[in-house]
């Protein structure tokens, strides 16, 4: 069987015209000012997904995207949301790793569908953009003093409502520079954040069935053997720790000579 492709050119129009009105009004909504507490920001080269039961991200947000595209796959079931800064580098590789990232937090879900939103790209002079998404490049191109330019750089994605937005960002971090470094050397479209699904799956024999707080325990067990990496350090001279009640129910260290 033969692939089908449906070609749209700026000549040919090719997008039905609720497309272009959803695009103008996404363009003139006010600019967000996305507080870095709740922010997880995603550079080029790079995508991360996540569900509204993370109580580390509410937004998910990429910004300084001209010729790129930011990509936003949500499910309609689950809120599983991914957010992708895509460079054309290797599409066609990229677009089933967004796919498999917001399905594979979705299985628990009866129901739902997989939404799409395309932000990027403007009538640039190489015309870098057009070989992304060549119906979108009117939709976001202004021109000031004769000069072409993207409407919307940045955007966000509440993980816990699924809406996207025009967004500024505060902060690139963590790690900002090494991170751009490896895209600038040659890096792959990369997965940048873990919510704790990998962890419970392969730190506990029942997935499915554990507590809210078996993520977070995990963490701090392992940052905690990361920080007494000899046992000398929690037993001196080879000792036990021992722990007397008070009269209060709580357990107090007995020091020993």
């Amino acid at each position: 069987m033969k692939n089908r492709f449906l070609t749209a050119t700026p000549e040919k129009g090719g997008f039905d015209s609720a497309l272009n009105e959803h695009a103008r009004a996404f363009r003139s909504k006010a600019l967000v000012n996305v507080e870095h507490k709740c922010l997880l920001y995603v550079q080029q080269r790079e995508f991360a997904a996540t569900t509204p039961a993370d109580n580390s991200v509410t937004v998910i947000g990429s910004d300084d995207a001209t010729t790129c595209h930011l990509v936003v796959v949500r499910h309609s079931g689950s809120g599983a949301t991914c957010l992708a800064h895509c460079d054309g580098s290797n599409t066609w590789a990229e677009v089933p790793q967004l796919v498999k990232a917001v399905t594979s937090l979705s299985s628990q879900a009866k129901e739902g569908r997989l939404e799409l939103h395309l932000i990027g790209g403007f009538d640039d002079e190489s015309k870098t953009s057009q070989s992304l998404s060549l119906s979108l490049l009117e939709l976001n191109d202004i021109v000031t003093d004769g000069i072409h330019r993207p409407v919307v750089y940045g955007v966000g994605v509440n993980v816990k409502t699924g809406e996207v937005f025009p967004a500024s960002l505060p902060t690139r971090g963590p790690a900002e520079e090494l991170r751009s470094a490896r895209t600038f050397t040659g890096g792959q479209m990369v997965d940048i954040y873990d919510s704790g699904k990998q962890q419970v799956k392969y730190l506990s024999t029942s997935p499915q069935a554990e507590p809210p707080h078996f993520v977070q325990h995990m963490k701090t067990t392992i940052q905690f053997l990361l920080d007494h990496p000899s046992p000398d350090s929690l037993f001196p001279g080879g000792r036990p720790q021992l722990f007397r009640r008070t009269e209060q129910g709580s357990w107090d260290r007995v020091p020993q000579q």
